[in-house]
């Protein structure tokens, strides 16, 4: 492995993917290859390193992303093997936050499914250069054209393939090299790490000189120099093709494609390579850009040792034995044990107990991370995701990492009163690790109501609840989580006074609510002129805006979508305080809201259903019954037809059951959440007529 302080030998990379793809798989060759573990972990037989939560384990599906170091031909891969699971999207966003470069797995027979699509837009909104590896070569159905085609097509990208396989299904057996014009051959039965070097089969030489002649074409189209080499029929080498596909990676304009099958090892090995040869060093992504807290000045981050530390926490994790594990990736500067680093948000002090590199759920502890890697520090007290851990000499605030909105919540409430007492540390717990969780008290019912990104995330949660910390509990039905919003701009106003001896509480707050699109969530500005309110009070005004959308004034749902801008106001100069603007703004914003000709927002999830062709009508007949718009049918090689649509949250509860009945336990789907629009006015005035 490198010594860690050569910045080109660091590749941060992440394993993304939709579910059963073969990430877990994927990375537990590359572990088994890298010499970091002596066996083939296998996720059926609930041996993997990295799905090492027993929940993981019993489902055979990764909830947590999982942190490995390892070593390829001189180079440390700092590697995060990713859910695909839409659930746990967040596991994945804040990965990508913080990876310099990615692989994405699809499986050879499915191509490009839903949660494929998710990472990738993700991905390309992190500007994460990135690899893609066609897994499942061996299985029936698997075509690696289908897929690249899929990849062109389905997300818009320019895939290169730089392999071709040889042989498919159960036939394949090995793989063409097109950089080099070589097959590499393996050994049905064994581990993979015998790599014969063979010439190109007979059969397969004319398409393999076709296809690098593509290969070669494709460059050409992105470098100038490769374009005049090609122009001028002159021979390039394979140094040439790989340093221009590097940069094209690099610049996002080509996406090498390679093939293999993760569970029989093969092409694993190449992936690595492909790994070093493509994929950005810390050095070859632009440095990161911060602001300085207190005057909002930019400053920049450049990946350098010497420069004042900079490093973002991107996930905190509760360890059974050594309790608060905060991840993070080191920007600029370096993290030592013993220092000492500012929230940049908060501006408090911490000081930097233990630090350990990860491998999955085991540690090993180092006396520094240097810029561009990555690493986890024990005994933070008050940091949280997203948030910055800065030099104390120069704070500053890198950009957070936004989620998406819960859409399902179940309401819980503690079987005793130990069970209560333990309740409230076990769900900070929680929500400290995972953001995308929200947890409020319902005051009609008196019960405790956790919202979540769907049913197997709420499961879980609950899961965990039962088994990390001992917690009994009633659990209810997953419900819809509903959000409330406004139709029109209008203007209004709180006013606060008391007068009750001494100091009273004065603030008056003149403001501005209108809608924003949908997934805009909230924004908040201001348009004074003088000083009607004084400037130390916006803070003020927008917290108490924010605690009035926590709930809505139809049905009590969380607002969203809305912008808020305070226009106007008075101050007294004795009686006036923090605490009188957050309540007169609160004011403001709930008459805005009454007056704003409020509505119900309710999930509408993007759909796919996968079933034998002979089952689509039924398919289609259900979800019309569940207020699905179907938005497209794809046939797929393998006898089954693809069903797409848009369908309502609220309807979808119990659908794996209807769906196994109705295709002999033959269809599966897969379902994330694409938006939130108004529900009809008959389902509004059912949901109005549960809170009279």
């Amino acid at each position: 492995m490198t010594t860690r302080h050569d910045l080109s030998k660091i590749r941060n990379i992440g394993i993304i993917a939709h579910i059963d793809a073969g990430k877990t798989t994927t990375t537990e060759r590359v572990l088994y290859y890298t010499g970091r573990t002596h066996r083939l972990g296998n996720v059926d037989d609930g041996t993997t390193v990295t799905d090492f939560m027993p929940q993981e384990r019993e489902r055979g599906i990764t909830i947590q992303a999982a942190a490995i170091t390892c070593g390829w031909r001189d180079c440390q891969i700092n590697l995060i093997d990713t859910p695909g699971h839409i659930d746990f999207t967040a596991e994945v966003q804040r990965s990508l936050r913080v990876l310099d470069g990615g692989v994405v797995v699809f499986d050879g027979v499915a191509g490009v499914e839903p949660q494929s699509e998710t990472v990738w837009r993700q991905a390309n909104r992190f500007g994460v250069p990135r690899i893609c590896f066609v897994n499942k070569m061996d299985r029936t159905g698997a075509d690696f054209w289908r897929t690249i085609d899929a990849i062109a097509n389905r997300l818009g990208s320019n895939p290169a393939a730089v392999q071709i396989p040889i042989g498919a299904e159960s036939d394949f057996r090995g793989i063409v090299d097109l950089i080099d014009m070589r097959a590499i051959l393996y050994y049905n039965g064994g581990d993979g790490s015998e790599q014969v070097i063979a010439e190109i089969p007979a059969e397969l030489a004319e398409e393999a000189a076709r296809r690098r002649e593509q290969l070669i074409e494709q460059l050409a189209d992105v470098d100038d120099e490769v374009a005049r080499l090609y122009l001028e029929d002159k021979d390039i080498s394979a140094e040439q093709l790989r340093a221009t596909l590097r940069r094209a990676t690099l610049a996002g304009t080509l996406v090498p494609v390679l093939a293999g099958s993760a569970l029989k090892n093969k092409g694993v090995q190449l992936l690595l390579d492909a790994v070093v040869d493509y994929l950005p060093s810390p050095l070859d992504v632009p440095p990161a850009r911060g602001k300085d807290p207190k005057t909002g000045d930019e400053i920049a981050c450049p990946v350098h040792v010497s420069e004042p530390t900079v490093a973002i926490v991107f996930k905190i994790a509760t360890d059974p034995y050594v309790g608060r594990l905060a991840y993070f990736r080191v920007y600029t500067g370096a993290i030592r044990r013993g220092g000492t680093v500012v929230n940049g948000q908060t501006g408090q002090k911490e000081r930097i107990g233990r630090l350990v590199r990860m491998h999955a759920d085991h540690r090993e502890e180092v006396d520094e991370v240097r810029a561009g890697d990555i690493g986890a520090v024990l005994g933070l007290k008050a940091m949280t995701t997203g948030e910055t851990m800065a030099d104390p000499s120069r704070p500053v605030v890198l950009e957070r990492i936004a989620f998406p909105v819960p859409v399902a919540e179940v309401a819980i409430a503690p079987l005793s009163k130990a069970d209560q007492d333990k309740m409230g540390l076990a769900l900070h717990r929680l929500l400290e690790e995972d953001p995308t969780l929200r947890v409020r008290h319902d005051p009609q019912t008196n019960e405790t109501v956790i919202a979540g990104m769907g049913e197997l995330h709420l499961e879980v949660m609950i899961d965990r609840l039962s088994r990390e910390f001992q917690v009994g509990a009633k659990v209810g039905r997953p419900q819809v989580a509903y959000c409330e919003t406004v139709t029109r701009a209008v203007t209004s106003q709180g006013r606060l006074v008391k007068q009750t001896g001494g100091h009273g509480q004065f603030a008056h707050v003149v403001i501005e609510v209108e809608p924003l699109p949908s997934g805009e969530g909230f924004l908040f500005e201001e348009r004074l002129r003088g000083d009607s309110i004084p400037r130390n009070y916006l803070s003020a005004v927008k917290a108490g805006i924010q605690d009035a959308m926590q709930k809505g004034v139809l049905a009590g749902h969380p607002v969203v979508d809305v912008k808020v801008t305070v226009v106007d106001g008075k101050h007294h100069e004795v009686d006036s305080s923090d605490m009188a603007f957050r309540t007169a703004a609160a004011m403001a914003f709930r008459d805005g809201m009454k007056k704003a000709a409020p509505v119900i927002l309710e999930p509408i999830m993007r759909l796919e259903v996968v079933a034998p062709e002979e089952f689509t009508g039924d398919i289609i007949a259900e979800l019309n019954m569940r207020r699905a718009s179907i938005s497209g049918l794809e046939p797929r090689g393998d006898g089954t037809q693809t069903v797409r649509a848009d369908v309502p949250l609220a309807t979808m509860f119990g659908y794996a059951t209807g769906l196994r009945s109705r295709t002999q336990g033959r269809g599966t789907f897969v379902m994330e959440f694409d938006h939130y629009a108004r529900v009809s006015e008959k389902e509004m005035l059912t949901l109005l007529k549960k809170v009279a």
